[in-house]
């Protein structure tokens, strides 16, 4: 069952262009990887799928539907669910706070001013559930400024889980962490979505080799190729991009 589909995707910025007539598709269950260079358009391409961006020309369809013009929050309740590569939390509230806050933006229902959260048992029953998949349950009163970055990217991607996303965009999911913490963080990240349609950009090749079963490689905002890891890694084009010619693909993913 297809669950995305991008048609000729454009996105210029005034005349410089970022995105060149991108088309591809994604089945449900896939987990596809996003690599490229710095500049190669995967953060632009994020922000345009999840609607932060309006595209230029082409069209986005999500589970059969037509998104291009949707406003984030629509897609968002459509099933369209995305983290950032910069945490986007409320620093002085406790975990259970914020974990409570995206639970009831993510409800239809979440103009109900005057309802105590207390009598939302739902919404405490799947902020416990979902701090207790990142193993954050214990520090639920905590502020969030007093975690570890590793425990606040897990924090935010259990925000983007909390609306049950058909798809889930990750952008740069172990950036900025220790390698221990990130191979940690990126074994939490595989036991969350396996049961998640999952797109994601990193250059942590480590990451991308575990968890995706594709990946599509973006070079100066167009697609160069897409495979298997096994394919990728053989690539001579990616072998030049990141290794420069001459070298051996083994190498392809060391760093």
């Amino acid at each position: 069952m297809e669950v995305l589909r991008v048609k000729g995707l454009s996105k210029n910025f005034g005349g410089l262009q970022v995105l060149q007539e991108l088309s591809f598709t994604v089945e449900a269950g896939t987990k596809l990887a996003i690599i490229g260079p710095n500049g190669a358009g995967k953060t632009t391409l994020f922000n345009v799928l999840s609607g932060q961006l309006p595209a230029t020309a082409g069209s986005v369809y999500f589970s059969g539907q037509e998104i291009t013009r949707l406003p984030p929050h629509r897609r968002l309740h459509l099933g369209l669910a995305r983290s950032f590569q910069i945490n986007n939390l409320f620093l002085n509230l406790t975990l259970i706070d914020n974990m409570l806050l995206a639970l009831q933006g993510a409800q239809h229902p979440h103009f109900q001013m005057f309802r105590s959260v207390n009598a939302r048992t739902d919404l405490l029953a799947m902020a416990q559930n979902l701090l207790e998949s990142m193993d954050l349950w214990e520090k639920r009163f905590d502020p969030v400024a007093t975690l570890s970055y590793g425990d606040q990217r897990l924090l935010e991607i259990a925000f983007a889980l909390a609306s049950k996303p058909k798809l889930l965009l990750l952008d740069e999911p172990t950036a900025g962490l220790p390698g221990a913490e990130a191979t940690a963080f990126a074994d939490t990240i595989r036991n969350l979505v396996e049961d998640t349609t999952l797109i994601f950009c990193a250059h942590d090749m480590d990451l991308v080799f575990s968890l995706a079963d594709r990946i599509m490689v973006l070079y100066f905002g167009q697609i160069i190729t897409e495979g298997t890891c096994d394919e990728i890694q053989c690539d001579v084009r990616v072998q030049e991009i990141y290794l420069g010619s001459g070298r051996s693909s083994e190498n392809v993913g060391s760093g």
